[in-house]
């Protein structure tokens, strides 16, 4: 090989590695920009689906809303299953349309009056009841498919 062939096979060799290199930037480059974009779209979706875990001052408030003979009687909900399961107690017993409350189903209500679930009780004096939303309520065979959901403007009777 000569010296000019060396120099010119050197110097596209050099063209070579730059392009090389500059195509590592830019795949870099791509990454990054494509992690910022996912963190931009994913973070938000996160906060606002933390946003719309059902609390227990929701749950509280769906019960009295469900059926009013459980109107004043201020439940008090934990957690069992975020966003699923509830075990509520009832600072005052229900009112009286029931001798015995054990096994009793209710729905529940949400604040835009569309039924969210449903409560069973479970003492007989009707102050302790485990609480369901959504498909729960369904397989706990407390509300049936074709009513959760369904618009609830007042407190159910009877």
């Amino acid at each position: 090989m000569t010296d000019h062939s060396l120099t010119t096979l050197g110097d596209a060799l050099q063209r070579a590695a730059a392009a090389d290199l500059a195509g590592t930037r830019r795949r870099r480059r791509r990454r990054l920009v494509v992690a910022l974009v996912a963190a931009a779209v994913i973070l938000p979706g996160a906060a606002i689906a933390a946003s719309q875990l059902i609390g227990t001052d929701a749950v509280e408030r769906s019960i009295p809303a469900g059926t009013l003979s459980l109107a004043g009687t201020q439940p008090t909900c934990t957690v069992v299953r975020e966003n699923v399961e509830f075990d509520c107690t009832l600072a005052r017993a229900p009112r009286p349309e029931v001798s015995d409350w054990k096994g009793t189903v209710e729905p529940t209500v949400d604040d835009t009056k569309h039924v969210n679930g449903g409560c069973r009780s479970l003492q007989s004096d009707g102050r302790h009841w485990r609480c369901y939303l959504g498909q729960e309520a369904v397989r706990q065979k407390i509300i049936g498919a074709g009513f959760l959901g369904e618009y609830a403007p007042s407190p159910g009777v009877g």
